[in-house]
């Protein structure tokens, strides 16, 4: 029902907007509804880097609550293909480091800020009709989440400048080609755009 009421409120409204912003708010409301891949960023500030800084990306040791599978420096690696997109100089660390080791890694390579990242929890369902077959299980079925909690530090003064919490949700339309991996890049590649205030 609430989704025909949804439905139903995007075509009076369809009158009143533009294709762009209509399907802007089409894919909003059918991902709130679980039926498209969803996500939402929580920031403690509205902090934005000037667009020359350097940016060095690292994911802290923690294994993800629920999914200790997950391949051990996935978060960096995802934020550092978001982050090329938009600014001009960025690395990232190797391998999983402690925050310490982070800052100072950052240092001595001469960056500006440290991006550090942590895979909270993930929820991993199956995935396909197959894997669902082969477990048999109901509560198995279902759609993939993930939290991630990113943190942006300036390096010179190790001063928290930005504290970020995602929550992303595969949606239903989705999940059978979905993992919780799948679900990093579109908030990542977002929330490094609003770090430069896009």
């Amino acid at each position: 029902m609430r989704k025909a009421l949804i439905l139903l409120g995007m075509i009076m409204l369809s009158g009143c907007m533009k294709p762009s912003d209509m399907q802007d708010q089409a894919s909003y409301y059918l991902g709130d509804a679980g039926v498209l891949n969803h996500y939402r960023i929580q920031r403690s500030s509205t902090w934005v880097l000037q667009s020359d800084s350097k940016l060095y990306i690292a994911q802290g040791h923690f294994l993800p609550v629920g999914n200790p599978y997950a391949r051990p420096n996935v978060v960096a690696e995802e934020a550092f293909a978001a982050a090329v997109e938009v600014f001009p100089i960025v690395r990232r660390a190797e391998q999983p480091l402690g925050l310490e080791e982070a800052l100072t890694e950052a240092r001595s390579y001469g960056y500006d800020y440290l991006l550090y990242t942590r895979f909270a929890s993930a929820e991993d369902a199956v995935g396909s009709v197959e894997q669902w077959e082969d477990s048999g299980r109901w509560e198995d079925l279902g759609l993939d989440r993930a939290v991630l909690q990113l943190m942006v530090f300036e390096v010179g003064t190790r001063h928290l400048v930005d504290y970020a919490r995602i929550e992303t949700r595969g949606g239903f339309l989705q999940f059978y080609k979905a993992s919780p991996d799948d679900l990093l890049r579109p908030p990542l590649q977002d929330y490094t755009g609003q770090l430069l205030g896009r």
